[in-house]
Order: C-alpha cells, then sequence, then structure tokens
C-alpha cells in the first residue's frame, strides 16, 4: 500500500484504441504500481472486464465497434466497478450521458497525470468505504474479503481471479441458494447465461482447491437442477 493508502498492484483496465494513449496510460499507471491491463474496442473490454475482473476501468467513449456509453450499460448490468471516462467530448450532454449509464467520474482529454491519478484514488478509495469487507469463517475456510485472502486450515489458498469472485459471491450469499443463471450472469456478465460449463468447471476448480475430497464437498453444495449454495454455518 503506497503513503495514499491505495494498495499496489490494483487491477486497472484501460479502454481505448490510440496506441499513444495506451503506452502513455501504461507508463504513468505502472510508474504508480498499478497492474495495467488493455482493450482496444468495446467487446474486447466487455471480454476483459468478466476476465481480469478489474477494480477499476478507464474507458474511452470514442470506440470503434461500440460506443463507450453501451460499454458502460452493459458492465453496469453486472459490475459495480468504478468507471472513469476519458473523452475528447466536451459536452455537456455527452457528460451527462455517460454518468447516467452508469460512470463514476469523467475526465476530458487532454489531462495531466497529476489530475488522473488523484481522481483514481478517489474512485478507489470510494469503492472501499462503500463496501466493507468482513471475513468469513465456515468450518475451517476462512475468506477475508478485505485482503482478498482465502484459507483452509490456516494454509493460504492461491485462487485465479474469477474464482475468487465466485467464491466471493457464494460466502456473501452463505445459506443460500443462487441458481446458475444468477451466477453466470454475476460473474461472467449477461453474455453467458447459456455457457453453464464455464460454471461448472469453475466449480470444479473451487472445489479442487478448498475440499479435502472434492467429490464429496463439505462447503460448495451442489442444489441439483437449481444451482449451487455455500453451507452456511459460520
Amino acid at each position: 500500500m503506497d503513503s495514499s493508502g491505495v494498495a499496489t498492484g490494483v487491477r486497472i483496465l484501460v479502454v481505448d484504441d490510440e496506441v499513444a494513449i495506451q503506452r502513455f496510460l501504461k507508463t504513468v499507471l505502472g510508474s504508480e504500481g498499478f497492474s495495467v491491463h488493455q482493450a482496444e474496442t468495446g467487446k474486447l473490454a466487455l471480454v476483459a472486464a468478466a476476465v481480469v475482473r478489474p477494480e477499476l476501468i478507464l474507458l474511452d467513449l470514442g470506440l470503434p465497434d461500440l460506443d463507450g456509453v453501451e460499454v458502460i450499460r452493459r458492465i453496469r448490468e453486472w459490475s459495480p466497478v468504478p468507471i472513469i471516462v476519458l473523452s475528447v467530448r466536451e459536452r455537456e450532454d455527452d457528460k451527462v450521458q455517460a454518468l447516467d449509464a452508469g460512470a463514476d467520474d469523467y475526465l476530458t482529454k487532454p489531462f495531466g497525470s497529476g489530475e488522473l491519478l488523484a481522481r483514481i484514488r478517489v474512485a478507489l478509495r470510494r469503492a472501499v468505504q462503500e463496501a466493507p469487507e468482513p471475513v468469513y469463517k465456515i468450518g475451517e475456510l476462512e475468506v477475508d474479503l478485505g485482503h482478498r485472502r482465502v484459507t483452509v486450515q490456516g494454509r493460504e489458498v492461491q485462487l485465479t481471479p474469477t474464482e475468487y469472485d465466485l467464491l466471493r459471491l457464494l460466502v456473501s450469499h452463505a445459506g443460500k441458494v443462487l441458481t446458475h443463471r444468477q451466477i453466470l450472469k454475476q460473474i461472467w456478465g449477461a453474455g453467458y447465461l447459456e455457457q453453464p460449463h464455464v460454471l461448472r468447471v469453475n466449480i470444479s476448480n473451487l472445489r479442487h482447491k478448498l475440499e479435502t475430497d472434492s467429490s464429496r464437498p463439505r462447503y460448495i453444495l451442489t442444489e441439483a437442477g437449481v444451482g449451487y449454495r455455500l453451507k452456511g454455518d459460520y
């Protein structure tokens, strides 16, 4: 964590098709300890948002395939990730449209690196303040949401970003059944509603990492034909 209170290694997704902007942002953000991921189109951005699970998105509105406002709307269907718009569009109507769609902030190009970094810090702090992160203990499984730390019998377990988000969703609804479609929409977005195999594979991977015997799970339970639930005695 740096002196501003923002943890280093925070994943930021940069969505912009201008090579010069990509290079500039990668340099500025990388020098501050952020983990930078990039997408050049709206469709790639939607995929990256689901796969990378960024903690903040920097989004240009003038993308070659989808308008940035549409990208915001689609992400907001399933994710509260902070989104800061970076755009040459200066009209008030454009700003209002982006903010109404779900953007958290709007910065007009050209902009200085200092102002950008300040707005990023504000957005990240706000996200943390709005979502207090408790520690869940279920049997020998412990999930510390604030530190993104998962342990079983005191041993830390390494999860992929998607596996972690899936476990976090189950933990946050411990004892309750989540349907296949609910989980798919929350974790991967509406475009994955008809791809239940993606969920099955990730549940299987989670069980292998968390369960003593993945064929007889104690934590992640299957509700046949419906979905999954996390055992709720915590």
